[in-house]
């Protein structure tokens, strides 16, 4: 996983390496864009958790659009949006946002499946984890898991007072 600002155009607005990973780290979503089967692009926002390395895990059913875009074409972007700031008197937002090059996974092993939905569980619902568990083995056949191998991304900012 390499951070690289230096295709970012205004340099004065980076975000550091370590700012970059802990909005990773506590994003709330974030919004995978693909290219569909017919060519065409295509972003959704979706939940996700970070495994602290190189990974990103997304949840989803096991057929549908992004699966099928996926397995046509596995390079994909995904954007994290932090805080924002709209401050209107001054016509400007402020914000904190990363961008990453990706490779799509999916047919994961049962075990990294396993490990993807207790990472999203410790994640979004840390209070319910043992409840979250039961429910996500009882639904498991009808859950797919994306890996996201984050390949390189950078990070941008705007402070407004």
């Amino acid at each position: 996983m390499i951070y690289d600002n230096t295709s970012v155009r205004r340099q004065d607005r980076l975000l550091d390496e370590s700012q970059a990973r802990a909005l990773l780290q506590s994003g709330e979503y974030g919004v995978l864009s693909l290219i569909d089967t017919e060519g065409r692009p295509y972003g959704i926002p979706i939940n996700y958790v970070w495994d602290g390395q190189e990974h990103i895990y997304l949840h989803c059913a096991p057929e549908g659009k992004k699966l099928n875009a996926i397995r046509r074409q596995a390079e994909v972007s995904f954007c994290v949006v932090g805080r924002t700031h709209v401050v209107s008197h001054k016509f400007t937002t402020g914000y904190e946002s990363i961008v990453m090059k990706c490779r799509a996974q999916i047919g994961l092993s049962v075990d990294e499946r396993h490990h993807a939905l207790r990472l999203l569980l410790e994640k979004y619902s840390p209070d319910d984890l043992a409840v979250g568990l039961k429910y996500a083995e009882k639904s498991f056949h009808r859950t797919e898991i994306i890996r996201l191998d984050i390949q390189e991304y950078s990070g941008k900012q705007k402070r407004v007072d």
